[in-house]
């Protein structure tokens, strides 16, 4: 097995990872404590690794959204302080940044500078891209100063290519569940106004048009939802305390 490539030891270290995050995805926890996994995980899977974080970039403002240490959340912000550093790098080009702090000094000295005053010899970022509620990159932190290995590189693309998957099937449930939800709800809502439209028609022998039309006019007037004008008149008709016409002005 060469350098270029994960051990074996390494792969069931990745799949191990994976099925801690599956079982965090299952548990329907939060989008937080979600991303906490994964950079856990991230240290996990990766030799050399210490500390994690994760970088996301909204409308060009990036933020920390995700460590494991909050030395890792000072670093970044030194980055996200200048404009520069190879969390952004990685995040903006789409590739991965690998690089032994020292080399770095001429091209990101006040990263250089926090990372060793932190005791952070080596460093290793991903692209990270969900979606565009999640778009920057993953970030690994070495208290050693071996600058990560061309196999831990590969290593780390491979595991942002799995959480990447996961993180967009994890957010496309989330999204048919809400819309499940307001579905539900708009037709709970639709089945109630049409109820009350029905008995106005009947008593007052008018049409649907005209019927939604004094829904809405007591609506406005109340500054009351449409739905619970419409709930509360028939609930007052049935219980036989209305004159089956909501009140209009």
């Amino acid at each position: 097995m060469t350098e270029e490539s994960p051990r074996n030891g390494q792969l069931d270290e990745l799949a191990a990872a994976m099925t801690e995050l599956t079982r965090t995805f299952e548990a329907d926890t939060h989008d937080g404590e979600i991303l906490a996994t994964v950079c856990a995980e991230a240290v996990r899977v990766v030799p050399g690794a210490d500390m994690a974080s994760i970088t996301a970039i909204d409308s060009g403002a990036a933020v920390t959204v995700a460590s494991t240490d909050e030395r890792a959340v000072a670093i970044d912000r030194i980055q996200y302080g200048t404009g520069d550093g190879p969390c952004l790098q990685a995040a903006r080009s789409g590739k991965i940044v690998r690089l032994s702090v020292g080399s770095a000094q001429r091209m990101w000295l006040d990263f250089t500078t926090s990372a060793r005053e932190l005791g952070v010899g080596s460093y290793l970022a991903a692209p990270l891209h969900v979606d565009d509620r999640l778009r920057g990159a993953l970030n690994l932190f070495g208290f050693g100063d071996h600058g990560f290995r061309d196999s831990d590189a590969h290593l780390l693309n491979l595991y942002t290519s799995v959480v990447t998957f996961g993180l967009r099937s994890d957010q496309r449930y989330r999204d048919a569940r809400s819309l499940t939800s307001q579905l539900k709800e708009a037709m709970r809502t639709r089945g109630v106004i049409e109820q009350a439209k029905g008995i106005l028609m009947a008593i007052h022998r008018i049409s649907a048009d005209e019927a939604f039309g004094r829904l809405v006019t007591e609506s406005q007037h109340s500054n009351t939802k449409l739905h619970d004008v419409a709930a509360r008149f028939v609930e007052e008709v049935t219980a036989g305390e209305s004159d089956a016409a909501p009140r209009t002005r």
